[in-house]
């Protein structure tokens, strides 16, 4: 089974699956799952498989990962499309992030279905998971049953992250006046974009997480002014915001905006931070494996879930969206491994929400 996992992984890295441009490398893994015997459900390029015998008296639990991926970097020494296997290490763009995710989870999917589990196993492959879109695995969720607990698959080197910052991002404006810039006239925007920024890399919000840290905010692009000689009248800045689980985002927006003198948007409140309690079952028998809970900084579609999930799958962070993407074949074996013995007669139920 395993060289059957490994092709299925070496024929996603060959179609490009740019996010919002999944429909190749759905098309061929739909028509894989199909040969394989798979009823196989599909809400754009998201697709998902059910379990024999779903019973409605038992949990659901969810097994996801995506299949898209960013576009190539510069620095690659090898086509990003062809799979090429060297030193037990297979390269290609996505291989990492997350196409050993989604072969190893479906590998898991089909050693867990052929007997009777406490729960009704359900497989998502999903779409646009790069860039957060609003067609991706938040769309699919709404056609599937209420889910009990899910397994996020994103590279953690298998160790499990209980925890996940949140993303906002915002778009700030400072208006001014114009003026010349030789005389003592008009109103600098700069200026005063430069005090809000202070405020925002000075700030500290008080309740920090044992996982994840304080409130994180990045101001990372600014636009100002239109020639040296011109007073500028406007100053945009964008301010990137990582939280941890003592403030959504909505609550963090307005407590921002009081203390700012520009304008202040917010592109999106989604995307809040996750934390799933250390006594879950399924974390639980991870520290009994040896796993050590982590927090993660970095987004996922955990964001978009709003019951208890852990993100945990093959390869390293590191290697993500970087050149020469590749993963250990050993990494492979020993993700659909834990994987099983993760989950195989795992009991869950909805008590386990925290």
């Amino acid at each position: 089974m395993f060289y059957e996992i490994v092709d299925i992984l070496k024929g996603m890295i060959s179609r490009p699956s740019f996010s919002r441009d999944e429909k190749e490398v759905a098309d061929y893994l739909q028509g894989v799952w199909q040969q394989d015997g798979r009823p196989v459900y599909r809400k754009g390029n998201n697709l998902w498989i059910i379990a024999p015998d779903f019973d409605v008296r038992k949990p659901n639990l969810l097994l996801n990962s995506h299949i898209d991926t960013v576009k190539p970097v510069e620095g690659w020494t090898k086509d990003p499309f062809t799979p090429e296997e060297e030193e037990e290490r297979l390269y290609g763009l996505g291989s990492n992030d997350a196409g050993a995710s989604v072969a190893s989870l479906y590998a898991a999917y089909r050693a867990l279905s052929q007997k009777e589990q406490p729960y009704n196993l359900i497989f998502l492959a999903s779409c646009e998971e790069e860039i957060s879109g609003k067609n991706g695995v938040e769309s699919a969720l709404r056609e599937l049953p209420s889910i009990s607990f899910a397994i996020v698959g994103e590279p953690t080197d298998m160790q499990p992250a209980v925890a996940e910052k949140g993303l906002m991002v915002l778009d700030c404006t400072a208006i001014g006046k114009a003026g010349h810039a030789a005389r003592d006239e008009g109103i600098n925007a700069i200026a005063l974009a430069i005090k809000d920024i202070e405020w925002l890399n000075a700030y500290q919000f008080p309740q920090k997480s044992s996982f994840l840290g304080p409130v994180k905010m990045s101001v990372t692009i600014i636009h100002g002014g239109t020639q040296h000689n011109v007073i500028p009248d406007r100053c945009e800045f964008t301010v990137d915001i990582r939280s941890n689980e003592f403030y959504s985002n909505e609550k963090l927006f307005k407590f921002i905006r009081e203390q700012l003198q520009c304008e202040v948007k917010a592109r999106s409140f989604r995307l809040d931070s996750t934390q799933t309690d250390l006594q879950h079952p399924f974390v639980q028998r991870a520290i009994l494996l040896g796993k050590e809970p982590f927090g993660s900084p970095t987004l996922s579609d955990q964001a978009l879930m709003r019951f208890p999930s852990v993100k945990i799958g093959p390869g390293h962070s590191s290697r993500s969206h970087s050149a020469d993407e590749f993963i250990k074949l050993a990494e492979i074996r020993e993700a659909i491994d834990t994987y099983i013995r993760l989950l195989d007669n795992l009991k869950i139920n909805d008590s386990s929400v925290c």
